[in-house]
């Protein structure tokens, strides 16, 4: 049986977030999981309101996250990090529904996003195909 799920996507650094995606569409093709939307916002910080936002959908099996946040000079990024990821667990349990977690970072340096890339993609569409599948 087919499952339905949402990505949601980080625009800032949209070429790399783009290749993530497609990765993502191809592992979910490939697990029998219907990509039902992609939601593009401006960032990760925007990313757990539009995760709710498709978790209360009755139709929404489970949702793909996918950004970067970059290292800065200052802590910025690493206390956005924190703060998006606690709420992403929170709205994984309290909706019971599975998150995949695409996000490169905190703190990653522009020479370690490309190398990421891939990897991030495809470990957030695998663990919903197999969240999803038991």
């Amino acid at each position: 049986m087919t499952k339905s799920v949402a990505i949601v996507a980080g625009s800032y650094h949209k070429d790399k977030i783009q290749k993530m995606v497609e990765i993502v569409k191809t592992i979910s093709a490939e697990n029998k999981l219907l990509i039902e939307e992609i939601c593009w916002v401006p960032g990760s910080m925007e990313i757990p309101l539009q995760v709710k936002r498709l978790l209360l959908r009755e139709s929404i099996q489970g949702v793909i996250v996918l950004g970067i946040i970059e290292k800065g000079e200052t802590d910025h990024g690493l206390v956005m990090g924190q703060a998006v990821t606690k709420s992403i667990i929170d709205l994984q349990l309290l909706s019971m529904k599975p998150i995949g977690f695409g996000i490169i970072g905190p703190g990653a340096e522009e020479e370690q996003i490309d190398k990421r890339v891939e990897v991030h993609a495809k470990q957030a569409a695998l663990a919903i195909a197999e969240m999803l599948s038991s």
